[in-house]
């Protein structure tokens, strides 16, 4: 598949919700992007430890990557080849786009490593469009893209947590902080660097993402 013809399949989205009530129809929906290789419901895993009252989407990258589903091909590590990642940020978009579920709610972000990617480059393509992002383990495209200007000029920034632990042997240092001096200058950024945490997420991860999301989302 080119990287024009990518396209994301909506009947292989998984939808949920956080425990609790059933969020009403204009709730925030949270976008959970997986990483390389994985699929789309494994973040959904994480629903228990997030705040209560958001609904879920769980959409699966267009290309075969590794034992799961990519969003981009496997290249250099922190630096992806721009046209997949601009083209699968488009077929996302594209995807939220055509369902009513997604029509009138506030939108939010949590991508984790190649998801942490789309969650970035999503800001980016579309930067009045979502409410929050989570990048875990994640990083940023090198590169200058349509949208950063007014992305860095909304007003309020669209706050950001970016967390990765400082032992992760995935995602270069240089790229995490490379996006980390990024964000800093187009986000409102909160930035958490974890002891001791590779490639992963724990608790300390959870609890920090669960209390930025009950801070930054309108939830009942």
């Amino acid at each position: 598949m080119t990287a024009e013809a990518l396209a994301v399949d909506p009947a292989a989205a998984r939808w949920g919700q956080t425990p609790g009530a059933a969020p009403g129809p204009d709730a925030p929906l949270l976008v959970l992007l997986h990483g390389y290789g994985s699929h789309e419901g494994d973040l959904l895993g994480l629903a228990p430890h997030l705040p209560g009252g958001l609904a879920l989407a769980a959409p699966r990258g267009p290309l075969p990557g590794g034992p799961g589903f990519a969003w981009a091909p496997l290249a250099t590590p922190g630096r992806p080849d721009p046209a997949h990642v601009r083209a699968a940020a488009g077929a996302l978009l594209a995807w939220l786009d055509a369902d009513p579920r997604a029509a009138t709610r506030p939108v939010a972000l949590l991508g984790f490593s190649q998801g942490g990617l789309m969650a970035t480059q999503l800001l980016r393509a579309r930067p009045d469009r979502f409410a929050a992002a989570v990048v875990l383990s994640g990083f940023a495209l090198d590169a200058e893209e349509p949208g950063d200007a007014a992305l860095a000029a909304r007003d309020p920034r669209v706050p950001v947590l970016l967390g990765h632990g400082d032992a992760d042997p995935v995602i270069p240092r240089a790229a995490t902080a490379r996006t980390a001096a990024w964000l800093e200058s187009h986000t409102a950024l909160e930035h958490r660097a974890y002891p001791g945490l590779a490639h992963a997420v724990d608790a300390r991860v959870l609890a920090d993402a669960r209390t930025f999301l009950s801070r930054t989302l309108p939830l009942a």
